[in-house]
């Protein structure tokens, strides 16, 4: 679904490459973090999915299409929704389902085919009770929760999430990732850029980046075999995988695969 070859990409003025010679690709209904100390290129590389940003060498390819081609750039952003770490600056309206509505009436959509597509996003994001509260009175969760609903309205194939849950306290975070989870598991793709590495661990496959190079790129049980190279690049591993390679130090015969605290618990009891 989304493809990079070689690509390169330099800021104006910057005086090396924010993203070097990166060749990828994401399956269709994959879900993927990007992860990466500040600086590393994960923003930059999700901004290339969906044309914000259009390489300096070599193509990005999203269905088929090449984002340096410009009569594609809208069809590409039909498809690829994006949300951003601030939710006040995504939404445009002060009613939680006029901004769901937004975007679809900007396209054109038949108010009743919009009244379809406002439902239907409202309950796939669970704020379904929400829709005539006025935006100012929403949690920030909420309102990043919302800002998603406004995309899916859109009826996008794939949602980029460019460290949308980084002004979130631990509550919001936790809402937000779990309408992501329920997102991917109803078939969307999902491409999501975050600096907290314990929302990872339900994702199908990690991509580590620094320097603008990808580093690492596998399911979160083979990322998370290299300790010494995430906290090489000042990424640390979520708590659970440090807990579970001190017990495996320990003697305890734990698999690679235990990166939550109730898998932990699963392995560990029957051998205590």
């Amino acid at each position: 679904m989304i493809r990079f070859d070689n690509v390169t990409f330099q800021y104006e003025k910057a005086f090396s490459p924010a993203l070097s010679d990166i060749c990828l690709e994401i399956k269709q209904g994959e879900f993927v973090a990007i992860v990466g100390h500040n600086g590393s290129g994960k923003s930059t590389l999700a901004k290339h999915i969906n044309g914000l940003l259009l390489p300096t060498k070599g193509t990005v390819t999203v269905c088929g299409m090449s984002t340096s081609v410009e009569e594609n750039i809208l069809k590409i952003r039909q498809k690829v929704g994006m949300a951003f770490q601030n939710p006040d600056n995504q939404l445009v309206t002060t009613v939680v389902e006029e901004d769901v509505a937004f975007g679809p009436e900007n396209l054109g959509v038949h108010p009743d085919e919009i009244r379809v597509r406002v439902d239907e996003a409202l309950a796939s994001v669970g704020m379904t009770d929400y829709a005539t509260f006025a935006v100012h009175h929403l949690s920030g969760g909420q309102k990043q929760r919302i800002a998603i609903a406004g995309i899916l309205a859109l009826k996008p194939q794939v949602l980029v999430l460019d460290e949308a849950s980084a002004m979130l306290d631990p509550s919001g975070r936790a809402e937000l990732l779990e309408t992501i989870e329920k997102l991917h598991k109803e078939g969307m793709t999902v491409v999501m850029v975050t600096q907290y590495m314990e929302e990872t661990t339900g994702c199908d496959r990690v991509i580590v980046m620094k320097g603008g190079h990808v580093m690492l790129d596998g399911t979160p049980a083979e990322v998370f075999r290299h300790t010494d190279l995430l906290l090489d690049s000042n990424l640390v591993p979520p708590e659970t995988v440090a807990v579970r390679d001190a017990l495996k130090d320990m003697g305890y015969p734990l698999s690679d695969d235990v990166l939550t605290a109730g898998r932990l618990a699963e392995e560990l009891c029957p051998l205590i």
